[in-house]
């Protein structure tokens, strides 16, 4: 997938875009939920029948992001369900040909529709076709609306198309139900929404190391609670807490999952000079490290290695402790909290299958 940044570097690509122009969608896909699959399966359809590429404009930060900020209202700024990685990710999946990412500032937020029309669909893009959601507004103080497009793509020669809503189970899926879901620690709800497990994916980062340093005698510890640590790239994720997770990327592919318990959030931390300084981490602990990881990854560490961490089942929220020693206790509780639910999950698989073939 093509992934152009900016208004100036979209200008630029100006003389490189296909002379047919492009297939477009608008929005900022957050989660890249069903809602979103059906329409960008839509938007391919419309690209294929026009012969152009697929495109999808979506925006950084979000735009209540940005008026949170400008207002001073930290409280306005939605949750953020993926990083801009994970979202770019789930595009391609999607079989997007090319994405453009605008910075959403002050610039564009005070730009009229009709100049985001004439400036970015049509000189920039040229499109030929805007397929656009049914709450769809766009420009300063969110004066353009569909009618205003489908005018403008009447007189300047493309086509408008407008999505309905996408129900699962007579609910609507939208990426403020997959909020809700994650904030409630329903993490099957969020799948339902999402269509597949809610999921952090990126490199593997330095920490303090302090998990080498905990339980190291404990039975099963191993050299301690050591983890794979990486960085939630926003400051409020739509999910936080202690989660029975699954990761995937660690080992050769033919490996399955490895198991795991994670922790998603700011770490309330016993050490006020914590080098993470506030951020967001995503930091997990596997069950049974493989006893051929250290000959997989060269110089038998994971650092700067791109995993996948599926979040399964939330155990309970972020605690703080007040010392090793009750953190080390708490992070046993934890891990075993994790096996109890992974030997659930593989005992309802093994009936289900059982269940299959008396069936079959």
């Amino acid at each position: 997938m093509k992934i152009i940044r900016g208004i100036r570097n979209l200008k630029n690509a100006l003389g490189q875009r296909p002379a047919g122009g492009c297939a477009l969608t608008i929005g900022n896909f957050d989660g890249v939920h069903r809602g979103h699959q059906a329409m960008l399966a839509l938007l391919q359809n419309e690209a294929r029948h026009r012969g152009v590429p697929s495109c999808v404009m979506t925006f950084e930060p979000h735009p209540r992001d940005f008026f949170a900020a400008l207002h001073r209202k930290p409280e306005l700024a939605p949750a953020r369900i993926a990083t801009l990685r994970d979202k770019l990710q789930e595009l391609e999946r999607c079989g997007v040909d090319q994405c453009v990412i605008l910075p959403f500032n002050e610039r564009l937020a005070s730009q009229a529709p009709e100049a985001f029309i004439d400036d970015i669909l049509v000189d920039a893009l040229g499109v030929k076709y805007v397929l656009v959601g049914d709450d769809f507004r766009f420009g300063a103080r969110r004066a353009g609306d569909y009618a205003m497009l489908d005018a403008a793509g009447q007189r300047l020669g493309f086509d408008v198309a407008r999505m309905q809503s996408y129900e699962v189970h007579g609910l609507r899926v939208s990426s403020s139900a997959v909020r809700e879901a994650l904030a409630a620690g329903d993490m099957d709800q969020a799948a339902a929404l999402l269509g597949r497990p809610y999921s952090v994916s990126g490199h593997v980062l330095h920490g303090r190391k302090l998990g080498r340093q905990l339980s190291e005698s404990a039975p099963g510890a191993g050299d301690g609670f050591r983890t794979l640590n990486l960085r939630f790239s926003h400051w409020k994720p739509a999910a936080s807490g202690i989660f029975a997770v699954q990761v995937h990327g660690l080992m050769p592919t033919d490996h399955p999952p490895l198991e795991g318990v994670a922790n998603l959030g700011v770490r309330p931390s016993i050490d006020p000079n914590d080098v993470n300084g506030g951020r967001v981490l995503l930091e997990t602990h596997c069950l049974q490290w493989p006893a051929g990881l250290r000959t997989h990854l060269p110089g038998g560490e994971a650092y700067g290695k791109i995993i996948q961490v599926d979040l399964l089942h939330k155990l309970h929220d972020e605690r703080k402790y007040d010392s090793l020693d009750a953190l080390t206790r708490g992070i046993a509780q934890d891990c075993d909290d994790a096996r109890a639910y992974f030997a659930s999950l593989h005992t309802q698989t093994r009936r289900q299958t059982t269940r299959d073939r008396i069936q079959g």
